[in-house]
């Protein structure tokens, strides 16, 4: 059997536990074995598909490893909680001053102070979040 179908073989096998485990080292060795299979039908000495094999294997796993851990790690940027409250509008209940008042944020009523000490909102009015301090809403 020729060589370049061993090397097909391995990078099958080392497929395997990719699926089972997602962890994308193995496609980076799988990848190595594939690109020696291509040098080994490429008429490749047994030296020299190993060295390709080792060669792609080591630089897929320093440059490319990295910044796939990165991007995992890191997660969509999708804000929830209170965390996604700041920005959103909402609808003055009862007279907002610095003092305090009520409004309708997200379909519930909070308790809101104007950011601004002179800035005074009135029934109706709209108004944007700018921060959440505890259970009360700072509006502009």
């Amino acid at each position: 059997m020729d060589s370049w179908i061993w090397w097909l073989l391995a990078a099958v096998a080392l497929g395997i536990p990719l699926v089972l485990t997602a962890m994308p080292e193995f496609a980076m060795f799988a990848i190595g074995a594939g690109a020696a299979a291509g040098a080994a039908a490429l008429g490749a000495g047994v030296v020299l598909q190993f060295l390709v094999f080792v060669g792609v294997s080591v630089a897929l796993l320093v440059l490319v490893r990295p910044v796939a851990y990165r991007l995992l790690q890191k997660g969509p940027e999708i804000r929830t909680g209170i965390d996604a409250l700041p920005g959103a509008s909402a609808v003055v209940q009862e007279r907002v001053d610095a003092q305090g008042g009520r409004i309708k944020l997200n379909g519930e009523i909070w308790s809101a102070r104007a950011l601004n000490p002179g800035s005074v909102y009135e029934p109706g009015q709209q108004v944007d979040v700018v921060e959440i301090q505890g259970a009360t809403a700072l509006v502009v």
